[in-house]
């Protein structure tokens, strides 16, 4: 497989590296449905894990923060072209059906159980909301948006040094949009709500994705010289403020029995709610990516970098699918099919880590015929509106 220069195609970059992080992101939602220990275990605990099952997480993490951004600089983008009120109106009703497919949809993809009784808000809803905030900023200007993007980004672990209360409707708020872990929220007739994504910092990392279209504006050369510039320098401020272990993450590093393990704490950031040096380590060499990937494609990954709501829902479907299989080729009946908060996801079912590499290669290759299918559609159909939604 070759990653080979495409002449006069200036953005292929960004779907090559959307098509590679789509790819990994298969990785640990396979694990989450596949691994034996997916259920009971974490792989990020350095008490319990391998070097192998650390990594297999752990390179996951610049899936989401690379998602988000892309999302925003993608936006950017597409409103070149449209006035301002109508890109501003396509992104608020584009927000508001990806925050309804999460709830819908997908919840019942991530569970399986048609009576709903968990409703997952992860990075569907984050982005949903992120894009909807962006389209009521958009009528600002990017100035304004790239104000409030880097203010959010850089000063929202703050909260982390402020003993703030979580109780009332300012601190349930406050938890939905800023500071949340994740939590399971009861609900009036036996249902919950797992609020997976917290959405401001999100946001942040949209606001400032879109604010960086502005660099595919300028000529090759000198967007190649501040992708590198802020790739190099994120990843810089990352390792200096890791080191110091003062701000930036709730999670500081800490000396473990081997040089090796210590490095693991030391890249062991804060994903939920994504703390600034997670987004550093993360951002900053996808950054540097976008740049060496200058005008380059692949015939296999640029495909699902163009589709990647399309692959996202059916990747997800596919493994769900799989996960079915395994319940009952491992002996379990329709007895077990219950579960909280996932049907047909015993606690005890599952294979090692060798098995889940295997399904995640399987997954991803037979989403690729699919994909392609519906990346030629798109391009065959641009003057369908609706699927600029999918």
């Amino acid at each position: 497989m070759s990653i080979t220069l495409t002449p006069g195609s200036r953005y292929s970059s960004i779907d090559l590296l959307r098509g590679i992080i789509m790819v990994i992101m298969a990785l640990d939602h396979t694990r989450d449905f596949v691994h034996e220990d997916a259920v009971t275990g974490n792989p990020l605990d350095l008490a319990t894990t391998t070097p192998i099952l650390f990594f297999t997480r752990w390179i996951t993490h610049y899936c989401a923060p690379l998602f988000v951004f892309l999302a925003g600089l993608s936006a950017y983008l597409a409103g070149r072209k449209r006035p301002v009120a109508a890109h501003s109106k396509f992104l608020i009703t584009r927000g508001l059906w990806l925050i309804l497919v999460e709830i819908v949809i997908m919840t019942f993809i991530f569970t399986l159980d048609p009576g709903y009784h968990v409703f997952f808000l992860a990075i569907i809803w984050a982005i949903g909301w992120s894009m909807l905030l962006m389209g009521l900023l958009l009528r600002g200007g990017w100035r304004i948006m790239l104000a409030i993007g880097l203010i959010i980004f850089f000063g929202h672990n703050i909260t982390n040094l402020i003993n703030l209360s979580n109780d009332g409707v300012g601190g349930a708020l406050r938890n939905v949009f800023l500071t949340t872990p994740g939590a399971l929220v009861p609900l009036p007739g036996g249902r919950n709500v797992l609020l997976a994504y917290t959405i401001l910092p999100w946001t942040a990392v949209m606001l400032l994705g879109y604010c960086a279209g502005r660099f595919y504006e300028m000529d090759v050369q000198r967007r190649q010289r501040w992708l590198v510039s802020l790739g190099s320098g994120a990843v810089l401020f990352f390792v200096l403020m890791r080191f110091i272990n003062i701000y930036g993450d709730p999670a500081p590093w800490k000396e473990q029995s081997s040089w090796f393990y210590t490095f693991l704490s030391f890249i062991n950031t804060t994903k939920y709610p994504p703390s600034l040096l997670f987004l550093c380590m993360t951002l900053g060499p996808g950054l540097l990516l976008l740049a060496l990937f200058e005008g380059r494609t692949n015939a296999f990954l640029s495909v699902y970098g163009r589709v990647p709501f399309f692959y996202y829902v059916l990747h997800f479907a596919l493994i769900r699918l799989i996960s079915v299989v395994m319940f009952f080729s491992s002996g379990y009946t329709m007895d077990d099919v219950k579960g909280f908060p996932f049907y047909f996801r015993p606690e005890a079912m599952g294979g090692p880590l060798e098995s889940v590499y295997l399904v995640w290669i399987g997954v991803v290759l037979m989403l690729f015929l699919p994909c392609r299918w519906y990346d030629r559609y798109k391009q065959q159909h641009k003057e369908k509106r609706w699927l600029s939604y999918l």
